[in-house]
């Protein structure tokens, strides 16, 4: 359908217009074929999630650059047009500068119509075609498509790369494992390759994961450095806690000894690494080398002789927790047996079988302390009955 005819004021002003709109449209797409995200998928080739959503952005991207050269060439065409007749301009120029400015000028294709659908001497075929506005409606379409997906890209990777920048200082600083090293590499590679395949969160925790490992290994590396300095005016306090780790774990050893003499009981938990194999680390780290073996000897050893302590404390508490349960039930079963004298009720013979039972089971060596305790409990049920009421 040809539209009518613009006056050659219309023409002015519809032409300055489209020609502003294209220098707007060219520098908005110089502008996004430089965006960071742009340039990382071109510089690297994109995987995974990435890869698979940038399949039609560089499609629509593509499309905008085409379009932008249609929009160019009507523009173009327009301006010559203008100019050739100044301000003589007759109808036949009017219609063909109103055709390209508001019109479709521009064929984009053609399409053969199949025999049955013509007649005669109708049109063999359907030609499409586009003006300026149907190439602005397409290209907002494509922009909207090319637009989120550079942002996103870019903005991942920024976050990536100003936590690096500041992760690999501290790593320089800390000298960090490798581990955390090819973490932080490996962090870096996704985000340049992959950077949208990122779950949600998934960057954050990564990122503070990363943070956490180097702080960590910052804190160790100050605690070698703070340990070599003090190791050798240090040693006589890690061979004072040898000594007193020594002495814990043969009081600990000799209360296992007891309570597994007299206690039916699982074999209790062991000591910890021998006080005496501790203190010979010590005297070989006073006299060792490099410093950085030191180090990390020293807190080794200092990890061990805590574990050693714990373990020998908690082996001592056990044992004694065992032998006083013992003793508790034993303590229990003299008193059910006064309180039965007391009531009248120790030559029943039920209560003189329950009190043999407890008696029994309270001299048994290994005790058997859920026996016991049952037992007693019993023995204190049936005094309470012979008695006519509850002991």
């Amino acid at each position: 359908m040809t539209p009518t005819p613009l006056s050659v004021a219309e023409i002015d002003r519809e032409l300055a217009s489209r020609t502003t709109e294209l220098a707007q449209i060219a520098q908005t797409l110089v502008e996004l074929d430089h965006h960071p995200g742009i340039a990382l998928v071109r510089r690297y080739r994109p995987t995974g999630e990435t890869a698979r959503r940038w399949v039609p952005v560089e499609q629509a991207l593509g499309a905008l650059w085409d379009d932008v050269a249609i929009l160019r060439s009507i523009v173009d065409e327009a301006t010559a047009v203008r100019s050739r007749h100044g301000s003589r301009i007759d109808d036949a120029t009017r219609a063909r500068l109103t055709t390209l400015l508001i019109g479709q000028p521009h064929e984009i294709a053609r399409t053969p119509i199949p025999l049955a659908q013509r007649g005669l001497v109708g049109p063999y075929e359907t030609v499409v075609a586009i003006g300026i506005a149907d190439l602005r409606v397409r290209m907002e379409q494509a922009f909207a498509v090319v637009g989120p997906f550079t942002d996103a890209v870019a903005e991942i990777h920024a976050k990536v790369i100003e936590a690096s920048a500041q992760m690999q200082r501290d790593i320089e600083r800390a000298g960090t494992p490798a581990a955390i090293t090819d973490a932080l590499a490996s962090l870096l590679g996704r985000a340049g390759t992959d950077p949208l395949g990122f779950a949600p969160g998934e960057l954050a925790s990564s990122i503070e994961s990363l943070r956490a490992a180097i702080e960590v290994e910052a804190a160790r590396q100050r605690e070698i450095a703070g340990v070599i300095a003090e190791l050798r005016a240090g040693a006589p306090t890690l061979r004072a806690d040898c000594a007193r780790l020594a002495e814990l774990q043969a009081r600990a050893d000799a209360a296992a000894r007891e309570a597994e003499a007299k206690v039916r009981t699982a074999p209790l938990p062991a000591g910890g690494r021998a006080a005496a194999e501790l203190l010979a680390d010590v005297d070989a780290l006073v006299s060792a080398a490099p410093a950085s073996k030191i180090g990390d000897a020293v807190v080794k050893l200092r990890a061990q002789l805590a574990e050693s302590i714990e373990n020998a404390t908690r082996r001592a508490t056990l044992a004694t927790g065992l032998l006083e349960r013992r003793e508790e039930l034993r303590g229990r079963h003299r008193a059910y047996r006064a309180k039965a004298v007391r009531l009248g009720v120790i030559e029943d013979s039920d209560v003189t079988a329950a009190d043999r039972i407890a008696a029994g089971l309270a001299t048994r060596v290994p005790c058997d302390l859920a026996l016991l305790t049952r037992a007693i409990a019993d023995y204190r049920s049936i005094i309470g009955e012979k008695a006519g009421r509850q002991a």
